[in-house]
């Protein structure tokens, strides 16, 4: 009875250790080309809110932060194969998305827009969209949207490995507008140089296609990392590092 009782201690123990040394690390996967969410540095280092707020869950939690660089559209995949623990990446929470993966507490609700030149007589109406081409990211929620909603009406929609590809060929003229995250079209294009003659004629709202907020994604089941981020999120919220990272990047409150 004793060794039963030593042996079932012994297998306790083992996992409590394991548990413990696979929480040392949290590996988050981003595509950095998304500012102000997460985009790279002149040094090649990654910056921006997602960035911030992924190493401040990190610190409140007490464990170290890995960041894994990879394309928005492999991110699930690469996720449910074990790559890395959780998506930090700016991934809207839809019906489709949670099907696949589970969300922690929302990180913060940006609409989508739809970005074109400024003497553009493009709208969100399907009557001025059709014939024209439209560029969007590969994985996104504004590639689902435009696909669904426009492509079979008329409209040529144009997908890219990621947002900061297309703007070089909307600048060219090769493209009529593009549909991407209001906040990264605005900071991480229109108060660029090349965005000096662009604006957004949009902004569009779809709970079902375009999500009801951004939230971190987790394998399906993985209740140790959830509670983790959820618990480290909320300290975050009452101890006021949340709004003083999100004053460093907005204008605006992006949490409700």
């Amino acid at each position: 009875m004793k060794k039963s009782l030593s042996f079932a201690l012994l297998l306790s123990l083992g996992a409590f250790s394991t548990l413990s040394f696979a929480e040392q690390t949290l590996r988050f996967g981003v595509d950095p080309t998304f500012p102000p969410f997460e985009s790279k540095a002149s040094d090649g280092s990654l910056k921006g809110f997602d960035i911030d707020l992924g190493n401040a869950i990190c610190a409140q939690a007490k464990v170290k932060c890995q960041w894994v660089q990879i394309g928005f559209d492999g991110s699930i995949p690469a996720l449910q194969a074990k790559k890395f623990d959780a998506i930090l990446s700016a991934m809207s929470m839809t019906e489709k998305r949670r099907e696949q993966v589970d969300f922690s507490n929302m990180l913060y609700i940006t609409p989508s827009a739809l970005l074109t030149p400024k003497s553009s007589t493009l709208t969100e109406d399907i009557s001025t969209l059709r014939g024209k081409n439209i560029g969007v990211a590969q994985g996104t929620i504004q590639e689902t949207y435009a696909k669904a909603k426009w492509a079979a009406q008329g409209v040529n929609v144009v997908s890219y490995p990621n947002q900061m590809e297309i703007y070089p060929d909307l600048v060219a003229g090769r493209l009529d507008g593009t549909l991407a995250n209001a906040v990264s079209a605005d900071q991480g294009f229109l108060n660029t140089p090349e965005g000096k003659d662009y604006v957004i004629k949009a902004t569009l709202v779809d709970k079902e296609l375009l999500g009801n907020g951004v939230g971190i994604g987790l394998r399906k089941g993985d209740t140790v990392h959830l509670k983790l981020i959820n618990d480290a999120l909320a300290e975050l919220h009452n101890n006021g590092t949340y709004d003083q990272l999100a004053k460093k990047y907005f204008k605006f409150k992006v949490y409700p």
